[in-house]
């Protein structure tokens, strides 16, 4: 499959997760020509990959591509996070990130996040290698991970969530998927160790 049928059917999937418009995020993802970008969706719908609409994929299209979940609480964007993102986006097509809710970041960091969940939505959204990023379910990771479906599960090095929890959790929602663990280079970068060291900075004292 060409690059590009990849990308249309990517951003096919991002828009049907989202519930938006997908000709305009080819279009933007793809810098092609509209006679161009037809003629490959004419292309996919012949081989089955697209339905007829011309904007959902099919149950093969969907299959064909490789989507990775991750998540974690992204309230400052360190190197740490950049290494485990690249990495989760090499196992595969597609990465879609969530972030978590702020109650929920309560609970894991034990201190109110700096930014509100839509800010860390929007930062996380900012990084090319993300392909969407969603704001997390209360106390349910597996709502979310029952909608995106993804193949792959990517946990970072300091993510508490053990293997056996998500791989028993995908089994109640009939969903196989791999459980991948990234490793860091700076296993040093956290969100908390930088608002310690820089909190008055950060805080704007």
């Amino acid at each position: 499959m060409e690059q590009s049928e990849k990308m249309i059917l990517s951003s096919m999937y991002v828009s049907q997760i989202i519930g938006s418009e997908s000709m305009e995020l080819i279009k933007e993802k793809s810098m092609l020509p509209d006679d161009i970008i037809n003629s490959k969706i004419d292309g996919l719908i012949k081989n089955q990959l697209v339905n007829e609409d011309r904007k959902t994929l099919t149950e093969i299209g969907r299959s064909s591509l490789h989507i990775v979940l991750a998540g974690g609480v992204f309230d400052i964007i360190h190197p740490g996070h950049i290494h485990t993102l690249n990495a989760a986006k090499a196992l595969g097509d597609v990465l879609v990130v969530v972030v978590a809710t702020d109650s929920t970041a309560v609970k894991m960091k034990k201190r109110s996040p700096i930014h509100d969940q839509e800010q860390r939505q929007e930062l996380v959204n900012s990084l090319s290698i993300v392909d969407i990023c969603l704001i997390g379910q209360e106390d349910d990771i597996f709502k979310t991970v029952n909608l995106v479906r993804p193949q792959i599960i990517a946990l970072g090095y300091d993510q508490a969530h053990q293997e056996k929890f998500i791989t028993d959790g995908c089994k109640r929602i009939k969903l196989d998927a791999k459980v991948a663990r990234l490793q860091s280079p700076i296993p040093e970068s956290s969100s908390s160790k930088i608002e310690k060291e820089y909190g008055d900075s950060i805080h704007g004292i």
